[in-house]
């Protein structure tokens, strides 16, 4: 298991979205996921998402594919544990009940162990509490890159945006993951 940078959130501070576009995290898309999370005591983070309309594939239930999505942010998050830079490998979903427009979706994902550049993680998503029914299982291989990826394969002007919005809110991306 790796252990806990010393710079990362305490247990109990809610992590900051690492862009306010993302369709997870971010504060400001539109349609987007907008999911809070919160660092727990290990290896683990708490994170919570609402399922709205914006959200559903067959009607009155959510997309199964925002549900991925869910699931990637939730475990992608928990790595900041780490503050390394990663994209994701590999993920896998496994449903196991469907999640209802208005749902409140609470995830824990936790990381389950490290392998050179390789960060393995688990999650699971209760349905309208933390200790509600599961309604999906999840597992995922993240990849540690450095920040020349972002700049190589994403849009530079965006980042440096998300830079400097990270600066001014008083949290630096130096040894930050997914900026």
């Amino acid at each position: 298991m790796p252990a806990r940078a010393p710079e990362a959130p305490a247990p109990g501070e809610m992590l900051v979205s690492h862009y306010r576009h993302c369709f997870g995290c971010g504060t400001d898309h539109p349609a987007g996921l907008h999911q809070r999370a919160i660092a727990g005591d290990g290896m683990d983070v708490a994170t919570v998402v609402e399922i709205t309309q914006a959200h559903q594939g067959a009607p009155g239930l959510a997309h199964g594919g925002v549900i991925a999505t869910a699931m990637d942010e939730a475990m992608g998050v928990v790595t900041r544990l780490l503050r390394v830079p990663v994209v994701t490998v590999r993920l896998e979903v496994d449903y196991r009940r469907p999640v209802p427009v208005g749902t409140t979706l609470h995830i824990a994902s936790r990381i389950t162990g490290q392998r050179g550049r390789k960060v393995y993680t688990e999650a699971l998503g209760h349905l309208d509490a933390p200790d509600g029914p599961i309604a999906v299982e999840a597992a995922a291989l993240f990849l540690q890159v450095g920040l020349e990826h972002f700049l190589d394969h994403g849009n530079a002007e965006q980042l440096q945006e998300a830079i400097e919005e990270r600066r001014r809110s008083g949290v630096t991306w130096e040894g930050e993951v997914n900026p």
